[in-house]
């Protein structure tokens, strides 16, 4: 596993670890813009690579990542790494941005009925790939009881508002809406409202969730 990357206050009591989407590594301004929120929001944030996206770092390679599966013992690995090095008493919150959010929920359960974690936060989960519809990757988020927030654009190819109200998902998942947001949760100039304003709100839902899950411990 790749190097750890943590924003926010080394003592709080919640840590959020994040893995990055398929597309951009965990250094993107992207991920840093989140993390740099949720730190001020007084949670601390542990971002890493999964391997391939360390070696296509390393080696400019456009190598496509392995299947989500595939990739659960790299996130258990990270897991344990950050639980040793923070200590006891800490909330942990796994989750990551699109591919990394997926692969957090496909190994939230078991980290959760372990009791290694709290919670769940995924922003922009990839619930169908773009234009498939009814490819899903819903099945295990059915029987989830790990409490889950997902952050999801409105308009997000991967699955918006009027699909994802079709699915079924269980109460231990809250969906938080990013106004007129894409898979980045970036709205149109038309909208009324920024990326800025979207980050903003889902950082503001992530704390709050964070909250909740540490009155459930």
């Amino acid at each position: 596993m790749t190097d750890l990357l943590i924003t926010g206050p080394r003592n709080a009591e919640t840590v959020l670890v994040l893995a990055p989407g398929a597309g951009a590594p965990m250094t993107s301004p992207w991920m840093a813009r989140v993390a740099e929120l949720l730190g001020e929001a007084g949670l601390s944030v542990v971002r890493f690579n999964f391997a391939y996206m360390a070696a296509r770092v390393a080696t400019g390679s456009r190598k496509p990542p392995p299947k989500a599966e595939a990739l659960i013992a790299e996130y258990d690995a990270a897991l344990a790494r950050i639980s040793a090095e923070a200590g006891a008493g800490k909330l942990f919150l796994i989750g990551g941005k699109s591919l990394g959010g997926r692969v957090a929920s496909l190994g939230a359960q078991a980290f959760f009925d372990a009791k290694r974690i709290s919670g769940l936060v995924c922003l922009g989960y990839p619930f169908h790939p773009p234009k498939q519809p009814h490819a899903l990757r819903t099945a295990h988020l059915l029987g989830l009881t790990c409490p889950t927030l997902i952050v999801q654009g409105e308009r997000d190819p991967f699955g918006g508002v009027e699909e994802v109200a079709t699915y079924g998902l269980p109460p231990s998942i809250a969906v938080a809406w990013a106004r007129d947001g894409d898979h980045d949760l970036a709205p149109r100039r038309s909208s009324g409202v920024t990326l800025e304003d979207n980050l903003a709100m889902a950082a503001g839902e992530i704390a709050r969730f964070a909250e909740r899950c540490a009155q459930t411990v």
